[in-house]
């Protein structure tokens, strides 16, 4: 069943090629969950039209099933490189092994991110603060979490 719903997706990707692939799991009751993302967001029409492409391409007498096809939700972290590249621009909340950077994605690469900040620091002469303009180039490999952070104005 995998097998056959793994290539039924790969197939209508290719024809919505705006569109990727977040997840995929078939349990052993057959229940197929499938999580996309979109370089343009996803519409309810965009999961639609994956969900028919596996849907009717299968026989509930051979094999019963249930499919469920979601788009990956803002609260859940960023698990791929075109999900990086499409949030440039964006504020995110980056979780190393070392630290937590809260700051706007500038770039990605296949690599690495490259994320920006401003804090105030202490003057290095004299009193008072000033703004310093901080940079991390950050490899993918290690990210432990990030998330894009919503913001309510």
């Amino acid at each position: 069943m995998e097998e056959k719903v793994t290539e039924l997706l790969q197939k209508a990707l290719e024809e919505n090629p705006s569109l990727f692939l977040i997840s995929l799991t078939v349990t052993n009751q057959n229940q197929i969950t499938v999580v996309i993302d979109g370089d343009k967001g996803v519409s309810v029409e965009d999961c639609m039209t994956i969900s028919r492409a596996i849907e009717h391409n299968l026989d509930r007498e051979e094999e019963d099933f249930s499919l469920e096809v979601l788009s990956a939700g803002v609260s859940e972290p960023l698990s791929s490189i075109r999900q990086y590249k499409k949030n440039v621009g964006r504020d995110l909340k980056v979780r190393t092994s070392e630290e937590n950077i809260e700051a706007t994605l500038a770039d990605a690469n296949e690599e690495t991110i490259t994320l920006k900040w401003k804090v105030r620091e202490p003057k290095p002469v004299g009193k008072g603060k000033h703004t310093v303009h901080k940079e991390a180039v950050i490899e993918y490999k290690d990210i432990v979490e990030a998330k894009v952070m919503i913001k309510f104005n």
